[in-house]
């Protein structure tokens, strides 16, 4: 398989454009709102850099294995849950490409890692994360063609409720780090070993099938930070 075919869009380019749509909603909200990137814990500038590098890290995957040849599928199109994944056009097949996406693993990652240390939710995150992977690996669906796939609003509509319980002062950071670090566990490598048979030409982590989930997951914080934020009590002194 040559390198730039592992480089392409995870999603049609009218799904991109839609994911691109809620970038700006993103925007936007931190336009006007100057507590939502205070709360997130980054500043306005850094906030909008790293959706826009997801969206574009989204096209550039970093092989890290590859796995025994098998029938392939390639330059095609597959539907799931609503959404049209792509898939590469392979010209030297020599079986599927396990590969890391930038945008949806890499940045996500050191990003999750950076609001750790920031907001010390090391306990809560961990415990975030742990309850999001679980439910989305019971909801991850092998695609044929594709990898692993889970529905697009899931990640986003589990991680709110389950950041606005554990961390209501801070839903928005452990927002960001509970999808993003769930997802990728949950989804995707957890569901590694049903990759093989797919017929999928990369097996991107955090790419087709995860990144549209890992990346609402971030616009999700942006926009708690934007629309929620309780204030914290106030200890009286005795």
């Amino acid at each position: 398989m040559h390198m730039n075919e592992l480089h392409y869009l995870p999603l049609t380019p009218d799904y991109f454009l839609i994911l691109a749509g809620f970038f700006l909603v993103a925007v936007l909200a931190l336009a006007l709102l100057r507590h939502a990137y205070l709360d997130l814990g980054v500043s306005s500038g850094t906030a909008v850099l790293l959706l826009l590098a997801s969206l574009v890290g989204s096209y550039f995957n970093i092989p890290v294995a590859q796995l025994p040849p098998e029938h392939v599928v390639s330059n095609q199109v597959a539907e799931y849950s609503g959404i049209y994944y792509v898939i590469p056009r392979v010209t030297d097949w020599g079986g599927t490409v396990v590969a890391v996406n930038v945008g949806g693993a890499v940045i996500p990652t050191l990003m999750s890692i950076y609001l750790l240390i920031a907001h010390q939710l090391w306990l809560r995150g961990a415990i975030a994360t742990a309850i999001v992977a679980v439910l989305l690996h019971l909801v991850a669906h092998p695609v044929h063609g594709v990898g692993i796939a889970v529905p697009i609003f899931w990640p986003a509509v589990i991680t709110a409720i389950v950041s606005l319980v554990l961390a209501p002062y801070d839903a928005a950071p452990l927002a960001y780090i509970a999808g993003g670090m769930g997802t990728l566990i949950g989804a995707d490598l957890t569901n590694l070993s049903q990759v093989r048979g797919l017929g999928a030409p990369v097996a991107s982590i955090g790419g087709a099938g995860t990144f549209d989930g890992v990346f609402l997951t971030g616009i999700l914080a942006v926009l708690l930070a934007s629309l929620y934020h309780p204030r914290r009590p106030v200890m009286q002194s005795p």
